[in-house]
């Protein structure tokens, strides 16, 4: 009797995940590694950092969501290394052989080359950065209720977003309704709604990936919440104190004392150890360049997927790293592979782009559906729904459709805990 087929799967986000439960009948060994014990709904990152939802509620444990899958373990680890000979993934204590690899390590914050500017301003793609950037927004109102000086109450007042795509401009949307709304009676010295809320952009418009006219309706939005837009602009400096910034001909100093960013990714350090170790080419984002079925040029048996594989095999350019091209792309692998085990093959990889959304705040959003473009209360309805059914279990749909119809009435944010050591 012939060994089973032992299918590796690195990474438990939206590829890694997809393609696990797309294999869960399949006729193979499957095996998911991941270093966190659970998968993330980053989507919903930003309303844990500006405390809308919990952590829990964007959470779901990994052997929770596969435990009906007999063919299928998942195991706590950190890959260190890969031996592409013996078909095996080295584990920081053990290892794991495979026919198939599955690679979905995703992707982290890119400071283009100003490493030192992350303690000054945390980007969002963990728990652990929502629960950061939550407590320093926070607990600047907090020093601001306690600062007798002007202009340094003026900086503890001042939140600059570094980046204006959709995550940028969600945190923006996001802070005013945090000044606005939510923080409106809790203080006695100042006026939340007094906040300054800065959004910089290095394109000439917000939400560069969109439209034109759904840019300009997302901006006027945002102005709605209080929040101004700096575009084509480049940072050139953070601290603690601030961001300097060139706009136009000009050098400006901005103070401000919390300061996050939403500017730019670059692929895991996964990405690396597939070019030393398989002859994977690179982009300039470390992103592999995979082939037309998502596997490496010289290594069919190695697939590529989610924001770790730069596939631009469909109109030339690489496809966005969101989560529905991360969804499809594990589906595609597992189908790939149950097409292996037949002796078929399966035609290249194609994405059905169903749409983008992004949300600015309460009723507010916009939305494009190839050439049908919405902006206000209905594309935001569309944003809730959709992201309402991508989360993975039934509980926290259940547990965030609660609590957005709780803060919806009473434009509260039940999750406004400061946690960890505070800063000066």
């Amino acid at each position: 009797m012939s060994a089973p087929h032992r299918v590796v799967i690195v990474g438990g986000g939206f590829g890694g995940l997809y393609a696990a439960k797309s294999l869960g009948q399949a006729p193979v060994e499957v095996t998911l590694i991941d270093r966190r014990n659970f998968h993330l709904f980053q989507p919903l990152l930003y309303q844990v950092a500006t405390g809308g939802l919990s952590p829990g509620e964007i959470a779901s444990p990994l052997r929770v969501v596969l435990r009906d899958h007999a063919n299928t373990e998942v195991l706590l680890g950190e890959v260190v290394d890969l031996d592409v000979a013996r078909r095996c993934v080295i584990l920081r204590d053990g290892e794991a052989s495979y026919d198939d690899l599955i690679v979905a390590t995703g992707a982290t914050h890119h400071y283009f080359g100003n490493d030192r500017w992350a303690q000054f301003a945390p980007g969002l793609k963990s728990i652990e950065d929502a629960t950061e950037i939550r407590s320093r927004v926070l607990a600047a109102f907090e020093r601001a209720e306690r600062e007798p000086d002007l202009e340094k109450r003026r900086a503890w007042l001042t939140f600059v977003i570094v980046g204006g795509g959709p995550t940028g401009v969600e945190l923006a949307g996001a802070l005013g309704e945090i000044a606005n709304d939510t923080l409106r009676h809790d203080f006695r010295r100042i006026n939340p709604a007094e906040a300054q809320i800065l959004l910089i952009e290095g394109e000439d418009r917000v939400l560069p990936p969109f439209p034109p006219d759904l840019s300009a309706k997302a901006e006027k939005q945002l102005i709605g919440l209080g929040v101004r837009s700096l575009t084509s602009a480049r940072v050139t400096d953070i601290d603690q104190d601030g961001v300097t910034a060139w706009a136009g001909v000009r050098e400006q100093r901005i103070a401000a004392r919390t300061v996050l960013w939403a500017a730019g990714v670059r692929a895991s350090r996964l990405g690396k150890m597939l070019a030393e170790r398989a002859g994977a080419p690179l982009d300039r984002a470390g992103r592999v360049v995979v082939e037309p079925d998502l596997s490496l040029p010289a290594h069919p048996e190695i697939h590529v997927i989610g924001d770790l594989a730069n596939f631009s095999h469909q109109g030339g350019q690489p496809l966005a790293g969101v989560a529905p091209v991360a969804m499809a792309q594990g589906r595609y692998v597992a189908h790939l592979i149950r097409r292996k085990l037949r002796g078929q093959r399966a035609a290249p990889f194609h994405y059905r782009d169903k749409g983008s959304l992004a949300t600015v705040g309460r009723n507010k959003a916009v939305a494009q559906f190839g050439k049908v473009h919405i902006a206000g209360f209905l594309a935001w309805f569309v944003w809730v729904f959709v992201h309402l059914m991508y989360l993975v279990e039934f509980e926290n749909r259940l547990l965030v459709f609660v609590e957005w119809v709780y803060n919806y009435l009473t434009r509260n944010r039940g999750a406004r805990l400061i946690t960890g050591v505070g800063r000066d």
